[in-house]
């Protein structure tokens, strides 16, 4: 029976024995080979930091696995890891055959995604990207609201919602944060332009010239400023088919620029001179007219 109480708080909940010793009782823990144990297909994290998993490596063949991996049971005599992907990754890369590993009956998906995202969060080793991803999906996949993520994980709807957001962003913006390229102050000034191409426009400027946050909000500002002023403009009226005609028979007959202007009653007709002589001649063709 799944046990709901458990879930959003953390793996002191999940390994209670680890909360003091930072390591589950050795009844609860067993040597299981690593071929046996399939991947989280609801693992939050995308990218592995390389330097990060170097060390992992050189740790676990100098001391072995210190925090064993948290599994289930699956009904093919299989396991399936719950958390600890990175331990599980380097102990394979070197080659060790078995791994300690906690077995915990999990009996949903959803459960399965709330302890892989709050392992990761409470190691900070999500980036934002992978924590908005993680967020939503377990807003999609699980039928969460955004006020019961932020429950689970501890955090306040405001800090869940900010996070999502991120996923607005362009897929070339949202990639350059998940590489370190720009920082998630950034990001969140960034979606402070409403046109993706603007957003694109300035996100360039700020990785080229390793803008502060600070000015990229200076920028994010000033770029919805001018956005607003364009689209406060009134529009130009369009002229009719009979204005535009009647506007270029006088200028043929008179030699020079004429517009006309409609109102809702009557308007007004603009002949332009250019020179002294120009109104001369002007008058010149004005008095020819017989009235």
């Amino acid at each position: 029976m799944r046990q709901k109480s458990h879930l959003g708080k953390g793996l002191h909940a999940l390994i209670p024995s680890a909360v003091e010793n930072n390591f589950p009782s050795t009844d609860s823990i067993q040597e299981l080979e690593v071929a046996l144990i399939e991947p989280n297909p609801f693992q939050p994290r995308i990218n592995f930091d390389d330097d990060a998993f170097e060390e992992l490596k050189r740790s676990i063949k100098d001391k072995g696995v210190i925090q064993p991996v948290l599994v289930r049971p699956m009904p093919n005599s299989l396991y399936q890891l719950v958390a600890g992907e990175r331990r599980l990754r380097a102990t394979i890369d070197l080659g060790i055959k078995m791994i300690p590993a906690f077995i915990r009956e999990i009996t949903s998906d959803e459960e399965m995604l709330e302890i892989a995202l709050i392992e990761n969060v409470q190691r900070e080793q999500l980036n934002p990207i992978e924590l908005a991803k993680g967020y939503q999906q377990l807003v999609d996949d699980c039928g969460l609201t955004q006020e019961e993520v932020a429950k689970k994980i501890s955090k306040d709807r405001t800090t869940v919602s900010n996070v999502i957001r991120l996923l607005k962003l362009p897929p070339k913006i949202q990639s350059s944060l998940q590489h370190g390229e720009i920082r998630e102050g950034h990001a969140r000034a960034l979606l402070r332009i409403t046109n993706p191409a603007e957003q694109t426009r300035v996100w360039r400027k700020a990785v080229k010239g390793s803008l502060s946050v600070r000015i990229v909000e200076q920028l994010a500002r000033k770029t919805e400023e001018k956005a607003k002023t364009k689209t406060t403009k009134p529009a130009k009226q369009r002229k009719s088919g009979y204005i535009s005609k009647v506007e270029a028979k006088l200028r043929e007959k008179l030699g020079t620029q004429v517009k006309v202007r409609t109102r809702k009653e009557g308007g007004a007709l603009e002949i332009y001179f250019y020179s002294g002589e120009d109104l001369e001649r002007l008058m010149d063709i004005f008095e020819q007219i017989k009235y």
